[in-house]
């Protein structure tokens, strides 16, 4: 039997679970970017050299590699590529292609919100500065301003007063791949917000996962998360809720079947999904999940891709109360050391991946590409986790000189 080829769009750090998935099923591993020194590289079976947002490079690649599936896992600029690939050669898909254009940029799935019912802030997209600034009169403060097409809180800014409203706006566009920006409503969450991964199979949510998204104040950009917990902090009837409106989103655009990574949040009473994408999200969460629930959505969505068969996926709760916390330096530098003091917290750190050795430079943490490693910490009850939780620095200590 000829062995599947797949192609997984991107090089970095969070593709290895992935890569290591897929050769379990025996599958030829196809690694593709611009930059030949990523990680991912080196554990693939051949690496292509084409930019992820090419679509046409990609499908030319594609056609002469003779791929069986595609997938953009945690590398959200490579989404609508993959989609366009799958439909152009026919091969497994998330869903329609204009439904994945819909679900990856933020103002076209802000209007398609609003069209179909849906919790939605008020929100705008823009293609030029000068368009943006000349509506300033139309926003609310505080606003949220952020490229419509970048992921890991690259260029979102948070907007309290007219006069900070420029220098947010040519930062979000520096960001932005397509060259657009949205403006939206700041929707001061009720508890925390949620970004975890869950599981479509033929149009139907099997696995459904909501977090508690924590951020670090003092970090370069305190709008990028560092670290999440589960159980979320959601009531079960918020989560139910979540729940329905997210199966009716996907059947409304007929999405088929892939891992999604998405974005929900409580505020002014009322539950909203902010965004929902046909790939695994940052930051392992997809890979810390099969300690909490057992669920491997790593190997069905890599099935998926090449058209195996999916099983395992089925709604299960959470042994325990986990923790993910997402190592960072809050200054640019060279790395000394990682301290932690196990002793200050009612946890057991069950892994600890750290991605640097001392004398690498290191970034400032403005994106959740200066992340330098994670911990995963499992806690007995919730309000240990909470206590470790809501201090995080007390225990956990990023040296850099």
């Amino acid at each position: 039997m000829k062995q599947k080829k797949l192609m997984l769009l991107g090089g970095l750090r969070y593709l290895l679970p992935v890569i290591e998935a897929a050769h379990k099923q025996g599958y030829h591993v196809i690694t593709a970017d611009y930059i030949p020194s990523n990680i991912a590289h080196k554990y693939s079976d051949e690496f292509c050299n084409v930019s992820v947002v090419d679509k046409k490079a990609v499908l030319a690649a594609a056609k002469q590699l003779e791929i069986d599936g595609i997938m953009s896992f945690a590398v959200d600029p490579g989404v609508v590529t993959a989609s366009y690939v799958q439909e152009q050669l026919g091969l497994p898909a998330f869903g329609p292609f204009e439904s994945v254009c819909i679900l990856q940029n933020k103002d076209k799935f802000r209007e398609f919100l609003t069209a179909n019912g849906f919790n939605v802030p008020w929100a705008k997209g823009f293609g030029s500065l000068e368009d943006a600034l000349a509506e300033r009169y139309w926003y609310s403060w505080p606003c949220i301003v952020k490229p419509t097409d970048s992921a890991g809180s690259k260029g979102v800014t948070r907007v309290d007063k007219p006069e900070e409203l420029e220098p947010a706006l040519r930062h979000a566009f520096e960001c932005s791949i397509s060259g657009r920006v949205i403006v939206e409503e700041f929707l001061e969450k009720e508890g925390c917000s949620s970004d975890t991964d869950s599981f479509l199979q033929d149009g139907q949510l099997k696995f459904v996962s909501y977090s508690a998204q924590r951020f670090d104040m003092n970090a370069a950009n305190p709008y990028t998360p560092s670290a999440y917990s589960w159980p979320s902090t959601f009531t079960v009837e918020q989560e139910a809720y979540l729940t329905s409106e997210l199966q009716r989103l996907f059947t409304l655009l007929k999405m088929n079947t892939s891992v999604f990574n998405i974005e929900t949040r409580i505020a002014n009473g009322k539950p909203y999904i902010m965004e929902a994408s046909p790939r695994g999200g940052g930051n392992r969460l997809a890979d810390v999940l099969r300690y909490v629930t057992g669920i491997d959505m790593i190997t069905a969505c890599v099935r998926a891709a090449v058209g195996d068969t999916v099983e395992g996926i089925e709604q299960k709760s959470y042994d325990g109360h986990w923790a993910e916390v997402i190592l960072h330096a809050n200054n640019d530098g060279e790395f000394v050391g990682l301290e932690t003091k196990e002793d200050l917290v009612q946890g057991e750190v069950i892994e600890r991946d750290l991605w640097v050795a001392e004398g690498d430079k290191v970034e400032a943490f403005s994106g959740a590409n200066n992340a330098i490693g994670t911990l995963v910490v499992r806690f007995d009850n919730a309000d240990d986790l909470d206590a470790a939780m809501a201090d995080i620095n007390k225990w956990v200590k990023v040296i850099v000189k």
